[in-house]
C-alpha cells in the first residue's frame, strides 16, 4: 500500500536539498514525533487480524448476535492471550508516548488514552480472574485497533500536508551532465561548485540555480512562479534549480549550489512557517491541556459515582469510556493540519509565508497600502500615447535618434517603435543637449526630441493637444525636423495591468486601497484616478514611508504595505503585515511576512483570501473539537443510562476517532480554495487616453 511520505521519504528529501526535517515534521504535533504512516499502518493491520478471533471468542458478541462459537481445549483463553498482545504490541505506542508526556510534565493525549487501555486491561484481567462479573477483552481490542486506525489517518493527513516539502525536493535531479575540457561527464549534485558549467537537455530540470551562458529554450517555472506559462531563458538569463526546460538545451554556469538555491530557500520557509507560532494554536494548546484535567476529573467523578452506586464493573468500563473520548485528539490535530496545508498552498501560488501571525493578521486589513514604482506599475518608462500626423513616420525618426541612447526614455521610444513593427534607420552626429533633449541627423534632416525646454529654444509653440498628458503626469517629449514640429510622444512609468484588477477585488472585500510615492502630486493624482485608489500620500521620501504609513494606521485601521521589499523594508516592517511583491526567487526578505514570487498585485487579494480561509477552518475545527467533547464526556459517563442508553467503549472509540477524521477532512477542504480568480465582470480597464 502507498503512503504519502514516511521516514525514508522525509530522510530522503533532507539529503537531496540540505533541509530540515525538525520544523517541517513538527507541525505543531509533538505526540507523533518519531512516528511514522507506515508503523500505524502495520499496527492498525495486525491488530485488526488479532482483534478478529477476541471478537468472534467472546461472550458479548455471541450473545448479541445470536451465535456459539467452536469450543475447544484452550478456546476460553483465546481472548484474553489475544488481548494481551493487543495490548503489549498495539498499545505499546501510547504508552511510551505517556510516559514522554509525564516526563515533560504535558499530559495530554497519549496520556489519556494509556490510562484507558490500562483501565481497560486490568479490569479484563480481573473478569478473567473472576474478581468482576466484566468481560471486555474485546471492547479493549477493539479500542486499540480503533485507535490505530485513528492515528493512522492522521498521519497520513499530515503527511499529505508536508507532502509540499517533499515534492520540492523531488524536483532536483540526483545527477548533473558537467562540462569540462574532456566532454561531458555524469556527477552528483553534490560534487557541483559554483563556475562549474552544465548541460540542461531539452525536457530535464535545471539542477541548479546558475546563468545561461549558451544556448536558448522555453523554461517551465510553475513550481516557482506558480504560471504554467513557459519564459523564454538564452545567454545572461538566470535558471532556477528544479525549472524545466523544453524546446532547447542550455549550458549553465552554476551560481549557487545546494543550501543556497532559491529551491531550499523556499523550502526552508515553508517548513519554518509550518512550525512557526499561532495565535489560533495557543489557544488550542491551552484547551487541550484544560481538556487533559477535565477528562481526568470527569473520569474521577464518574468512577466514583458509579462504584457508589453499587455497579463496579460499570464503573471502569465507564472510566475508561471517558477517558477515551474526552482525548484532545482532534484539538490537537485541528490547527497545525490547517496551517501546514495553508502554507503549501500558498507556496505552490507563488505566496511564500514567512510569519504565520503575518497571514493570520491579513483577514483584519481595512487598508492596503501600494508602493507605486514597481509595484502597480512596471517600474520603467514606457511609450503610451503619439500625436502626429504620420505617426509612423514619427516614430521612425525619434527611433533613429534615440538607437544608441542609453537614457531610459530613450530606450522606451525605441521599444515602443519595435512594439508597433517600426525599425530604425541609421542616422548621424548624434549629440546630447543636456537638459533638453538629443538631436541627430536622419535621412538628411536634422531631427531633435526633446521637453518644453527644447521647444522654447527653438521658439516654437507646443501642440494644444498634448496639454492633457502633463496634467496625466506624463512626460511630453516633443519631435522637431529642420526647425518644424512634427508631433509629440508620451510617456510614463507604465501602469501594470493586473493593477486595476487587484484594486477591484479588494474595493469588493471591503477594503480601502491607498499609494505612496516619491513622485509629483500629479503623476499620483493620475495614477489614482485611472486605477480607483482611494488615498494618496505623494512626494514621500524612501526615509519618510515608514512615517507614511503610521499615519495611515491612525484610529487603529489594520494596514498592509505592499513594495519590493528593498527600499520600503522601513515601510514593510511598520505595518501590521509587510507584503514584498516581486521578489522572485529572493526569498530572505527580512522585512516582510509574506514574500510574492511574481510581481502581481493580483497575489496580493490572494493572501487576504486565503488568510480568511485559514483563520475560518481553524475556528471550525476549533468549534468542532470543543463542541464535541462538551457532549460527548457526560453520555459517556452515563449521564443516559436512566433511560436506556450506556455507551460503549468501543462506540466511544469510534466517536473520537470520528471526531479526528471530520477535523482532518475539514482541513483537508482548503486545498478545493482558488487563490487568484478570474477577472470581476464588467472590471474596467485601466485608463491610457492616446
Amino acid at each position: 500500500m502507498n503512503h504519502p511520505m514516511d521516514e525514508t521519504d522525509a530522510g530522503h528529501a533532507n539529503a537531496a536539498t540540505g533541509v530540515g526535517g525538525s520544523a517541517a515534521g513538527h507541525i505543531g504535533h509533538d505526540h507523533h514525533a518519531g512516528h511514522s504512516v507506515a508503523m500505524f499502518r502495520d499496527k492498525f493491520w495486525l491488530t485488526f487480524a488479532l482483534t478478529i478471533p477476541v471478537l468472534v471468542w467472546s461472550g458479548d458478541p455471541q450473545h448479541w448476535l445470536g451465535y456459539a462459537a467452536p469450543v475447544f481445549a484452550g478456546s476460553a483463553l483465546i481472548p484474553p492471550i489475544l488481548g494481551t498482545i493487543v495490548f503489549l504490541y498495539g498499545g505499546l505506542v501510547f504508552l511510551r508516548g505517556a510516559k514522554t508526556e509525564l516526563a515533560d510534565r504535558q499530559p495530554g493525549m497519549m496520556t489519556l488514552i494509556s490510562l484507558a487501555i490500562v483501565v481497560s486491561f486490568v479490569t479484563s484481567w480481573a473478569g478473567t480472574l473472576g474478581l468482576f462479573q466484566v468481560e471486555i477483552w474485546w471492547e479493549l481490542a477493539t479500542l486499540i485497533t480503533i485507535m490505530l486506525l485513528g492515528h493512522w489517518l492522521e498521519m497520513r493527513s499530515i503527511a499529505q500536508a508536508r507532502g509540499a516539502l517533499s515534492a520540492l525536493a523531488e524536483l532536483l535531479p540526483d545527477t548533473a551532465e558537467r562540462l569540462t575540457d574532456a566532454g561531458t561527464e555524469t556527477v552528483p549534485l553534490g560534487s557541483l561548485a559554483v563556475g562549474d558549467l552544465v548541460l540542461v537537455r531539452p525536457g530535464a530540470r535545471a539542477p541548479v540555480d546558475g546563468v545561461v551562458a549558451e544556448g536558448l529554450a522555453d523554461v517551465d517555472e510553475s513550481m516557482i512562479t506558480g504560471e504554467s506559462v513557459t519564459v523564454p531563458r538564452a545567454a545572461g538569463d538566470n535558471v532556477i534549480a528544479g525549472t524545466v526546460t523544453a524546446g532547447g538545451s542550455l549550458r549553465v554556469r552554476v551560481s549557487a549550489v545546494g543550501e543556497e538555491t532559491a529551491l531550499s530557500g523556499i523550502m526552508r520557509m515553508v517548513a519554518a512557517a509550518q512550525a512557526s507560532a499561532s495565535r489560533a494554536q495557543a489557544l488550542a494548546d491551552r484547551a487541550a491541556a484544560i481538556l487533559f484535567y477535565v477528562a481526568l476529573g470527569s473520569g474521577t467523578v464518574t468512577l466514583l459515582f458509579w462504584w457508589l452506586d453499587g455497579d463496579r464493573e460499570g464503573a471502569l468500563v465507564r472510566l475508561a469510556t471517558v477517558l477515551v473520548i474526552a482525548c484532545p485528539h482532534a484539538l490537537g490535530l485541528a490547527i497545525p493540519l490547517v496551517i501546514a496545508i495553508s502554507t503549501s498552498l500558498g507556496a505552490r501560488n507563488g505566496l511564500l509565508v514567512k510569519n504565520r501571525i503575518a497571514l493570520e493578521r491579513a483577514r483584519e486589513l481595512q487598508v492596503v497600502i501600494f508602493d507605486k514604482t514597481g509595484t502597480l506599475t512596471k517600474g520603467q518608462p514606457a511609450l503610451v500615447a503619439v500625436s502626429a500626423a504620420d505617426e509612423s513616420e514619427l516614430l521612425r525618426l525619434a527611433a533613429s535618434v534615440e538607437a544608441d541612447s542609453e537614457h531610459p526614455l530613450a530606450r522606451a521610444i525605441v521599444a515602443g517603435a519595435k512594439a508597433r513593427g517600426i525599425e530604425p534607420t541609421a542616422s548621424a552626429g548624434f549629440e546630447s543637449l543636456a537638459g533638453r533633449g538629443a538631436r541627430a541627423t536622419v535621412d538628411g534632416q536634422v531631427v531633435a526630441i526633446g521637453g518644453p525646454r527644447l521647444l522654447a529654444d527653438l521658439g516654437i509653440e507646443p501642440d494644444p493637444a498634448t496639454e492633457a498628458w502633463g496634467r496625466d503626469g506624463r512626460t511630453v517629449l516633443h519631435v522637431v525636423a529642420d526647425g518644424q514640429l512634427l508631433g509629440a510622444l508620451a510617456v510614463e512609468d507604465e501602469i501594470r495591468p493586473e493593477s486595476a484588477e487587484a484594486i477591484e477585488q479588494l474595493h469588493a472585500m471591503g477594503i480601502k486601497v491607498a499609494m505612496i510615492t516619491g513622485d509629483s502630486q500629479l503623476v499620483a493624482d493620475s495614477v489614482a484616478r485611472r486605477l480607483g485608489i482611494d488615498e494618496v500620500a505623494a512626494q514621500v521620501l524612501p526615509a519618510d514611508k515608514a512615517a507614511a504609513v503610521r499615519r495611515f494606521q491612525e484610529g487603529g485601521r489594520k494596514v498592509a504595505m505592499v513594495g519590493d521589499g528593498v527600499n520600503d523594508a522601513p515601510a514593510l516592517a511598520t505595518a501590521d503585515v509587510g507584503i514584498a511583491i516581486g521578489a522572485g526567487t529572493d526569498v530572505a526578505v527580512e522585512s516582510a511576512g509574506i514574500v510574492l514570487v511574481r510581481s502581481d498585485p493580483r497575489d496580493v487579494v490572494g493572501a487576504i483570501r486565503l488568510s480568511r480561509a485559514t483563520y475560518s477552518k481553524m475556528i471550525q475545527n476549533l468549534v468542532w473539537a470543543t463542541g464535541y467533547n462538551l457532549i460527548a464526556i457526560p453520555i459517556a459517563a452515563g449521564v443516559l443510562v436512566p433511560w436506556g442508553l450506556d455507551l460503549p467503549m468501543a462506540v466511544g472509540a469510534i466517536a473520537m476517532s470520528l471526531s479526528t477524521i471530520i477535523v482532518a477532512a475539514n482541513a483537508q477542504l482548503l486545498r478545493r480554495l482558488t487563490l487568484r480568480r478570474s477577472p470581476i465582470v464588467g472590471s474596467r480597464p485601466v485608463s491610457q487616453p492616446a
